[in-house]
């Protein structure tokens, strides 16, 4: 069960709605849905919370038109539901449409043309990275310190488990508001 919420910064604080997810399938219409949550114009910060059951959270943040800035709490978890995915997948550079993916479907013997040299060169990335079959690393991916100029820091985004949204929706000052929508 996904519990999802804005949170849309205003002159007099933050509002909170609840919002479906339904007809998003992209980042960018999250984003886009986040935008027209935007209270007073399209230059205000809105937060899109998603938690599902306390497995994994996310938070995307949209500033005006700028591209969306994403974290999630436990990226290998959130890979397994269809938002988690669709969040992890843009973090990781996964696109639908991308040729190299198309080519990883054909079962290809790794002689075409460019194949093996980028195959050659993945190998010679250090560990520690992104894994190399392009699978979510277990733990937090995506930008750590996306509400630290909001009181989160980096140090205190990475440390939350459980109920992190409420936490978060806390130090915001807006535990208040997204309680309404809970």
């Amino acid at each position: 069960m996904y519990f999802a919420a804005l949170l849309a910064r205003t002159e007099d604080g933050w509002e909170a709605s609840d919002t479906e997810l339904d007809d998003v399938e992209t980042l960018s219409d999250l984003a886009d849905l986040a935008r027209e949550a935007a209270a007073d114009g399209a230059d205000d910060t809105v937060l899109v919370f998603i938690e599902q059951e306390d497995a994994w959270f996310g938070v995307v943040r949209v500033d005006g038109e700028e591209d969306p800035r994403v974290f999630v709490s436990n990226a290998a978890v959130a890979a397994r539901s269809s938002y988690g995915a669709m969040l992890t997948d843009e973090l990781l550079g996964h696109d639908q449409d991308d040729e190299e993916d198309e080519l990883d479907t054909l079962d290809l013997d790794g002689t075409e043309d460019g194949y093996e040299d980028e195959a050659a060169g993945a190998a010679d990335e250090p560990d520690g990275g992104e894994p190399s079959d392009g699978a979510a690393p277990a733990g937090p991916l995506g930008e750590s310190a996306i509400l630290a100029d909001l009181g989160v820091s980096e140090r205190r985004l990475l440390a939350l488990d459980g109920d992190a949204l409420v936490t978060i929706a806390d130090a915001l000052g807006a535990a208040e508001v997204l309680e309404a929508v809970r």
